[in-house]
């Protein structure tokens, strides 16, 4: 662990529940910072803008800014822009995330002529006859691009689903591929060590999504460490295709993995 220069940490789940500060996440991260270690938040979260989930963590203490957070909308529109430029995308979206999508030439999903369907977070947009019209989109030849897979995440209210089981279908259903922008892809992590100058091997990832965060990291060269916090659940771990490097109760325990070589799996 001694190697370690930058880190990579989720955020919901990981530091937070329903955007309040999990049990000792706040003075791990100071921890982290006072180390020296590089750190960017990477997080799927796509409800909320850059600033906005910054904001939210420096309220609670986190002593971070919107330059260390790195989300799938923002992501997505580097992407949008180097593979569909000018494109006309229609987004399927619960929340704003408009400033982090700045360039894109939106359009709305009922409207004829679409290049390329966007699908991020699940939420009450979800119903059938926006699902329908992506369908039909992407029937008509609209490229599908995802800001990620994830099938659920935790609140305070306990686990909710997520866009990755309506992409799921509507792949299927369209026999299509979509394009993902956000973790699990490698193109996300690589651009978190961009922001730190780092290489994977120098690099941890802390996540809650043993696929998407852990194992995705890892095959990118990246360590990988598990917390049993957020959406952690043991039947998922038991049916993940691979093993953590490091499996830790939770954020609080990092400043202590990276103090040693002892591993807390």
């Amino acid at each position: 662990m001694g190697a370690v220069r930058a880190v990579l940490i989720d955020v919901d789940g990981v530091l937070t529940v329903s955007w309040k500060p999990l049990p000792g996440a706040v003075e791990a991260l100071r921890a982290v910072r006072e180390a020296g270690l590089g750190v960017v938040l990477v997080t799927n979260t796509t409800s909320r803008t850059r600033a906005s989930i910054a904001a939210t963590l420096a309220d609670a203490g986190f002593p971070v800014g919107a330059e260390d957070v790195l989300t799938a909308p923002a992501a997505t529109a580097a992407h949008l822009a180097e593979r569909f430029p000018g494109a006309r995308c229609a987004l399927l979206n619960s929340g704003d995330v408009e400033e982090d999508l700045a360039g894109v030439n939106r359009v709305g999903l009922d409207a004829d002529d679409v290049d390329v369907v966007v699908l991020g977070g699940a939420g009450p947009e979800f119903g059938y006859e926006a699902l329908d019209r992506v369908f039909g989109h992407l029937q008509r030849g609209a490229r599908l691009v995802a800001m990620h897979r994830n099938l659920y995440w935790r609140t305070d209210a306990g686990l909710r689903l997520d866009a990755g089981a309506f992409l799921a279908g509507l792949e299927a259903a369209a026999g299509v591929a979509a394009e993902v922008t956000g973790k699990p892809s490698p193109a996300f992590f690589a651009a978190a060590l961009g922001r730190l100058g780092a290489g994977a091997g120098e690099a941890l990832m802390v996540g809650d999504d043993v696929e998407s965060d852990v194992l995705a990291a890892q095959r990118a060269g990246i360590t990988g460490v598990l917390v049993r916090t957020g959406k952690f659940l043991p039947r998922s771990l038991e049916a993940a295709d691979g093993t953590p490097d490091h499996v830790v109760d939770s954020f609080a325990d990092l400043p202590a993995l990276l103090a040693g070589p002892r591993s807390a799996q």
